[in-house]
């Protein structure tokens, strides 16, 4: 029997804002280690599911733990703002029913050291696909020092990035990312719950798996299938990630998107892809947040597309 490596973040109610799903496909742009895709095929058994992962070690996990469910379920591996390109093409749009996206680095990755993702990791690596070519390394000791500057004020909001990307530059090469966050706690921000390193390691990761980049072309590739019964839920961890979610919800439920200082509406008033079923976003409930501490980050905006019968 298999060691099931972690539990899915909002776990419960992700099994909520799929249920009573009765037939279609749904699709988990995110697969991981297969908790959600696990709980999903279990809540509803009529469905079909392709699950999506860049991440070997995940798929065959997964594929093992996924395999009871049969022909319901599709593991195809890669980017997810690449594949779901693929499947858009493939599959009608009116038969997928759901999109699940969990945009962050599973609590198994992050626990393994050799993978890089971890201040006390040993190495410089951070790469969800192991096969890609940029690495955590590359960034750290061949990026310029404005390069630098802008990743750690972008993705990791920290206010000294002119001062730490000075350290970094005038200090490399780095090997390890224990070398670098120990080398780096002294500009580290203090007074938070988190390890002071966390904010530094968060920038250079989004930067290696251009996580916004991928989040933002996922959401465009929806919106350009249309989708009409689909229900999308995408997890964020990140202030930046939940800023892009929030803003394209918003932007799909308008009807009219003629400009603030336009008279009168010229655009039709028919670009309505929906309505956002999320006013604020979900978080974990208490008794999460005690099992698993990275919960407490994550977000979940929902978005019904065709709400309108």
């Amino acid at each position: 029997m298999q060691n099931i490596p972690h539990i899915p973040v909002l776990y419960r109610e992700v099994v909520a804002a799929f249920e009573n799903i009765e037939e279609g496909i749904i699709i988990d742009c995110t697969m991981g280690y297969g908790g959600h895709s696990s709980m999903i095929l279990e809540a509803n058994p009529g469905i079909r599911l392709i699950a999506i992962d860049q991440d070997q070690t995940a798929i065959d996990f997964s594929r093992k733990r996924l395999e009871k469910y049969g022909d319901r379920v599709e593991i195809r591996k890669g980017r997810f703002s690449q594949v779901i390109k693929d499947i858009l093409r493939e599959v009608n749009p009116q038969e997928i029913k759901g999109l699940l996206a969990d945009i962050g680095v599973s609590s198994l990755q992050l626990d393994q050291k050799e993978r890089g993702f971890s201040y006390e990791s040993d190495n410089l690596d951070m790469r969800m696909d192991k096969g890609a070519t940029l690495s955590a390394s590359n960034v750290v000791n061949e990026y310029s020092k404005s390069e630098l500057e802008k990743i750690l004020l972008e993705y990791g909001e920290l206010r000294n990035y002119k001062k730490i990307a000075s350290e970094i530059v005038n200090n490399r090469p780095f090997t390890s990312a224990k070398e670098l966050s120990d080398k780096l706690k002294h500009l580290m921000p203090r007074g938070k719950k988190i390890h002071p390193a966390t904010l530094l390691m968060q920038a250079i990761r989004i930067e290696v798996n251009d996580e916004l980049g991928e989040l933002k072309s996922l959401l465009q590739s929806i919106e350009e299938a249309g989708l009409p019964k689909a229900k999308i839920a995408i997890i964020s961890f990140h202030s930046l990630e939940d800023r892009i979610v929030k803003k394209v919800f918003s932007k799909w439920s308008k009807s009219c998107i003629c400009p603030p200082e336009a008279m009168r509406c010229t655009c039709g008033n028919n670009h309505q892809l929906g309505k956002v079923l999320t006013k604020k976003p979900i978080m974990a409930q208490s008794d999460e947040l005690k099992e698993n501490a990275r919960s407490r980050s994550a977000k979940m905006r929902i978005f019904q597309m065709d709400s309108e019968e």
